[in-house]
């Protein structure tokens, strides 16, 4: 077993969570976040919870970030950013691909593309689908590139070349002009980046690469000196957004697999979780600051997906399909003009945060409303914030009367219920839009504000279990503790699923094998399939020992679940991807719930959402838990408060987990 610590950065607190292998010892912090600086937090969190010789004896330092994401949402940085690709096709990121994201909305327009047209440049070349040159790069056409990006300031390159995932020559080609021409800043070539057709999808996800590589490379490289100050001597890795890790060269090679790093890392282990209980499916519910983030886990596998989307940008990479809404315990809630109570997207974050936080902001928040309803205790959470109920009272108040509600406990009560409600919307989007039941799964509530939820998701869900897991408002880190190293490639091959396709198949395979290279690894095969004649694809995994027929079979009930019906046509082949995976500790346990200070039970009065009213009801240690606890009830631990309404009884499992049992239903 190795000691391994892995850091979270959420929107308003960066969480850790230390596992020695030497002692057994759990350690855990969470610290503001900084959202000016995020290492800040980061290194606050470290040398809160880790003193020198045990950051010295650990041997990976797991590390979740938002800042490729936040680079995105800011955009600060787009006229940095200039665009080769090849004559006629200068304005594929305006094209894009001609539909609407909301066919509903009259007034719905599309994201503006993150390069400007003045920074987009055409070269001299053509490349046809079968990889033979049709017309020969023009270099005078690059070198005039590069003139046109050193006038405009340009420090960084996205090439993108049609049909160079077929032969990347021209390509490689443009790369050696713009140095030989001066260019010295870094240069994204999208055959390096993706390997798979579709023009729009690939230019988009090269230009991503290109617009977080220069934010993410100094800030890693930052962050590991900070580390190596401190005394730390192991290995740097960053989640991809495919679940996983790559090391700290890799993650600044493919910045654009690190968009969704945090999320991610929760869903991965609500997995672990699910096989450890072994509950055949689960929902990921992890309530944080700004967002709620939700997936379906079945058969503890996760969801993942080989193209994803952030701010309407298509991305081709691995994804594990989590959904998020504004819907966390910053989300500002206010009266629109209707007089109708709303609740976020806007959220308070870090900077001010919610208005029971020194120095909060004076808008009132998901956090204000449970504190005014007792859902929180008041005084000292995690994170070292005094909370202060009657700031959260002054802010609650003057939404009484543009809404008509009777009071400030009503308001709270509304604020809670439309972000419940919000959540609800976003799980039946991961389950119900699948095809599956959610009232046949169990929750998984964690992070800060997650088993505050749990039960109103039930209620809201029809749903009977709900599990809050061991160090609940630091889960996500925990799952950076049991990430593995995952390397991914994948290569377009359109042909027929006929008797001469596995050997072409095979040797596709292993040439991503051997360019990914890592020794000692799982090696894993998915194919992208699709009948003759049509558009989009499944994707589907290969199997040691399969044939035409189970790999056809396979496909024919995948095709079945997500559109109802099956086919006769023949099959082809769209895509071959691999998959590459290095187990760092499989013998890693689920990490348990420290023992808390408190050692006896108090009383407070909290709302209960199914009476109606405020009843008296007992505050339990999560530590003294030893016999079932009935709701109303509050278990309180150190990163995170577990609300249980009347009707619910919480117990604990021998995991270290607890587990939440509806009695009655309503």
């Amino acid at each position: 077993m190795t000691t391994v610590i892995g850091v979270d950065v959420g929107g308003t607190f960066t969480d850790l969570v230390l596992h020695d292998a030497a002692t057994g010892e759990i350690r855990i912090a969470k610290r503001p976040t900084t959202p000016a600086a995020p290492e800040l937090g980061v290194l606050a969190a470290v040398d809160a919870a880790v003193p020198g010789e045990l950051l010295a004896r650990c041997r990976h330092f797991v590390h979740g970030t938002t800042v490729g994401l936040n680079a995105l949402l800011e955009r600060a940085d787009a006229r940095t950013v200039g665009l080769v690709t090849t004559a006629g096709f200068r304005d594929v990121l305006e094209i894009r691909r001609g539909d609407r994201d909301d066919p509903y909305d009259l007034f719905w327009t599309p994201p503006p593309p993150l390069v400007p047209r003045r920074l987009r440049v055409e070269a001299g070349e053509r490349v046809a689908a079968d990889g033979s040159v049709v017309r020969p790069l023009d270099p005078d056409s690059v070198r005039r590139a590069a003139e046109h990006f050193a006038a405009e300031g340009v420090d960084t390159v996205a090439v993108v070349l049609i049909n160079s995932y077929a032969n990347p020559e021209h390509e490689l080609r443009t790369a050696e002009l713009l140095r030989e021409a001066g260019f010295t800043g870094p240069i994204s070539l999208s055959h390096e980046v993706s390997g798979e057709y579709r023009e729009y999808e690939r230019t988009c996800t090269t230009v991503v690469d290109a617009f977080v590589r220069h934010r993410m490379g100094p800030y890693l490289r930052n962050l590991a000196r900070e580390l190596r100050d401190r005394g730390f001597t192991g290995e740097l890795l960053v989640t991809r957004s495919g679940g996983g890790a790559l090391t700290l060269a890799e993650a600044v090679a493919r910045p654009f697999e690190t968009i969704l790093s945090g999320p991610v890392a929760g869903a991965a282990a609500t997995a672990r979780l699910a096989e450890t209980l072994g509950l055949p499916a689960v929902v990921a519910a992890d309530v944080g600051g700004t967002s709620f983030d939700t997936a379906l886990i079945e058969e503890a596998r996760l969801p993942l997906l080989f193209q994803g989307e952030v701010l309407g940008l298509p991305l081709q990479s691995p994804w594990v399909d989590v959904r998020s809404v504004g819907a966390g315990g910053g989300s500002i809630a206010y009266a629109d003009f209707g007089g109708l109570l709303r609740v976020g997207p806007r959220s308070a974050g870090a900077d001010p945060g919610p208005a029971c936080y020194p120095g909060g902001g004076t808008e009132p928040t998901v956090t204000d409303a449970a504190l005014h309803l007792g859902m929180i205790p008041a005084g000292r959470i995690a994170g070292g914030l005094d909370l202060s109920p009657g700031r959260a009272a002054d802010a609650l108040a003057p939404l009484a009367g543009p809404t008509g509600l009777a009071g400030t406990d009503a308001v709270a009560e509304g604020v809670i219920r439309i972000a419940t409600a919000h959540m609800a919307q976003a799980v039946r989007g991961v389950t119900v839009e699948r095809g599956v039941d959610p009232r046949g799964t169990a929750i998984v509530a964690f992070g800060g504000a997650g088993p505050l939820f749990g039960c109103l998701l039930a209620d809201e869900l029809d749903v009977d279990t709900v599990v809050i897991p061991p160090n609940a408002g630091n889960f996500s880190a925990v799952g950076l503790v049991q990430a593995d190293i995952v390397r991914s490639a994948a290569r377009t091959l359109v042909r027929p699923l006929d008797a001469e396709a596995p050997p072409v198949i095979d040797r596709m395979a292993g040439a991503l094998f051997e360019r990914l290279a890592q020794d000692g690894a799982v090696r894993e095969v998915h194919l992208d399939l699709r009948h003759r004649g049509q558009e989009h694809t499944l994707t589907i995994p290969l199997r040691p020992g399969d044939d035409l027929t189970a790999i056809g079979a396979r496909f024919s009930e995948a095709y079945h679940r997500a559109f109802g019906h099956r086919l006769p046509d023949p099959l082809e082949v769209v895509t071959v991807r691999a998959t590459s995976r290095v187990v760092l500790d499989r013998s890693r346990p689920l990490v348990p719930a420290p023992p808390s200070a408190e050692a006896t039970a108090e009383t407070t009065h909290l709302w209960s959402f199914r009476e109606r009213a405020r009843v008296e009801a007992p505050v339990v240690p999560r530590a003294a838990c030893t016999e079932p606890v009935e709701g109303p009830a509050l278990v309180i631990e150190p990163t995170a408060t577990t609300y249980l309404d009347a009707g619910f009884t919480a117990e604990a499992h021998p995991s270290g987990c607890l587990v939440i049992k509806r009695k009655d239903r309503r």
